[in-house]
């Protein structure tokens, strides 16, 4: 399958596939139950909120296990979210364990009502922690963090499976709302397993520091709905 992503202005996100002669790819098959028709009378609104900016994020050095405190600028990001959604009633509020997430969840005004998930937490980046993608091409010229090896850290297949296991768990619970609080490159492979199947289309899916996107389905079909959207 070759799957081709186009943002529209409007912030929706439109997914068309084409077929190919054959697919040789093992993460693809790992994944073999994501894009099925889904027949469950569960159907949730799955809303992804990145934290807001970090001296970290701000800079463009890769934050995975760092449990780094949100800038001025990070927090009044966050309280900016906070109108927008109390216009929601949510179900279930989930976020990372890490203070970003858990900060930019209580000034968005959702924080009394949250509950840590540790599978929202962000890619665990190894060796490559704290560092930037352009110094460590430096070292490996085409590295990036979707394709290439991560020692001592997650590879992709591996994110994609724990976003897997996550939406899993999300379906099975009774809650029509959902928000999560999470991290840009987790969010991103979310995205792309809960449309595709695979974390690989979460490469193309650029993610800003404190926007919400959501997720939910086109007839029966699950869709990426809104993305990278600012209050």
């Amino acid at each position: 399958m070759i799957l081709t992503t186009f943002l529209l202005p409007d912030g929706h996100v439109r997914l068309e596939t084409a077929p190919e002669a054959s697919v040789h790819n093992s993460s693809i098959a790992s994944y073999p139950t994501a894009m099925s028709t889904v027949t469950s009378k569960s159907r949730p609104t799955i809303w992804l909120i990145r934290h807001g900016e970090t001296e970290w994020s701000k800079s463009g050095r890769h934050t995975g296990t760092t449990d780094i405190a949100l800038t001025e600028q990070g927090r009044k990001q966050a309280s900016a979210l906070a109108p927008l959604l109390a216009t929601q009633k949510f179900d279930l509020v989930l976020t990372s364990p890490m203070q970003r997430a858990i900060e930019t969840c209580r000034l968005a005004g959702l924080g009394e009502r949250a509950e840590i998930e540790p599978d929202l937490h962000e890619w665990n980046y190894g060796v490559f922690e704290g560092r930037k993608t352009a110094d460590i091409r430096l070292e490996e010229a085409d590295w990036s963090v979707w394709k290439s090896p991560i020692p001592e850290g997650e590879m992709a297949a591996q994110v994609g499976a724990r976003a897997q296991a996550l939406i899993d768990r999300l379906l099975s619970r009774d809650a029509g709302n959902i928000a999560l609080f999470s991290h840009a490159h987790f969010l991103r492979a979310l995205a792309s397993v809960w449309a595709t199947g695979t974390p690989s289309v979460g490469e193309h899916l650029a993610l800003d520091t404190a926007a919400v996107s959501v997720l939910g389905f086109e007839r029966e079909v699950r869709a990426i709905v809104k993305w990278n959207l600012q209050p």
